[in-house]
């Protein structure tokens, strides 16, 4: 079956592993607690705060002379290439070399990155954004006997693990995305909601997303919620998306959310709303910030996106991965803010919507402060 490859499928490959962004997991409903979970949401709808990884370093110093090499999951991806941006600047604000290995998604590209990192002598490689070292076993082992450190960024929930022996990986909250959804879903359907979840299982982090979902979907609504699952691997969504949610629409005309866990796969669910003439009456609640989906909501089309800032998430990276070259205690859990874009904030990223927008800029003078620089 063949894939799509136009530009809004190729923004999904790191928005899928991606985005995002985790915050430090706040309190949350644990109990049925409605109020804990209108709390929740609320805190991650005013603007995001600074929160430091770890101690201050001074950075210049011990980056001096040192070099990071970046695979992305892909160079044709726009939020991955925007991340790989961000991290660059951040590197030319140290002053050390950071380059990306351009590819276009493939494994043996990856394989071409790590090897022409050890050739070149650089310090660090960073598998970014999805790049699955479970593939590249061989090459991080040798890497790492040649005394570059691989790392891997934004692949892995904090449920778990590196699939093969690393330095450091920086891994994203995605359960509490799952949690952040159903708590939404809940609310506005005072407990009487019929959710329709779309997910791809072959993606690492899918499985405790989609678990944490159903199972916080459980805990507030009890059997006043029911939810339903759609499988779509990443090469069929152009394909398997569209009538397979027309189908569940037509076979339960009680569905009145549908949760496309990455937000990209929006724009095949979208036709089968309007197929089956359940537009404004199905809502939409989904993950990452693309900014077509932004603009969507600002149609009305969806009702709401968890969105995290590539420019934080960057400067995320590349604090985490100074302090594995430095020595200093290393940084596992990538503290960036999620935020709620939804019909009275979607306006703030822009028309049309951009990906860096919305998020504020506190992370900026935060990043430089952490580092010595001011």
């Amino acid at each position: 079956m063949k894939a799509d490859n136009s530009p809004k499928m190729l923004a999904l490959a790191v928005t899928l592993v991606s985005a995002l962004f985790a915050a430090a997991p706040p309190a949350f409903a644990q109990s049925g607690d409605l109020e804990k979970a209108k709390q929740l949401l609320a805190d991650h709808m005013n603007p995001p705060t600074f929160v430091a990884p770890g101690p201050a370093f001074d950075a210049r110093h011990c980056m001096a002379g040192k070099k990071i090499m970046v695979v992305p999951v892909s160079s044709a991806n726009p939020f991955a290439q925007d991340i790989v941006n961000a991290m660059a600047a951040a590197a030319r604000d140290v002053g050390f070399r950071l380059d990306e290995w351009n590819n276009q998604a493939k494994p043996e590209q990856w394989v071409q990155g790590i090897d022409a990192a050890v050739a070149q002598k650089y310090d660090l490689v960073d598998l970014m954004g999805g790049t699955d070292p479970a593939l590249l076993g061989p090459q991080i082992k040798a890497a790492r006997a040649a005394g570059v450190k691989v790392v891997t960024t934004h692949i892995y929930d904090y449920s778990q693990s590196p699939a093969v022996p690393i330095d450091n990986s920086v891994q994203v909250d995605y359960q509490l995305v799952g949690r952040m959804i159903a708590d939404w879903i809940t609310i506005k359907t005072n407990r009487k909601a019929d959710v329709l979840i779309i997910g791809s299982d072959e993606v690492v982090p899918t499985p405790p997303y989609v678990k944490a979902l159903r199972d916080e979907m459980a805990l507030q609504c009890g059997a006043g919620c029911r939810t339903s699952y759609i499988n779509a691997p990443i090469p069929e969504w152009s394909t398997k998306i569209q009538p397979s949610v027309q189908a569940a629409l037509n076979a339960d005309p009680d569905v009145n959310y549908i949760v496309p866990i990455y937000d990209s796969m929006t724009q095949f669910v979208l036709p089968a709303l309007r197929i089956t003439g359940r537009s404004g009456k199905v809502r939409i609640a989904t993950f990452n910030g693309t900014p077509f989906i932004i603009d969507a909501i600002q149609k009305g089309q969806v009702e709401m996106d968890i969105g995290e800032s590539v420019g934080w998430v960057g400067r995320g990276f590349v604090d985490a991965d100074m302090r594995t070259l430095c020595g200093i205690a290393p940084v596992h859990h990538l503290l960036v803010p999620y935020h709620i874009f939804d019909s009275g904030n979607a306006g703030a990223a822009g028309t049309p919507a951009e990906y860096d927008r919305g998020y504020g800029d506190v992370h900026v003078a935060g990043f430089r402060r952490l580092w010595g620089l001011e």
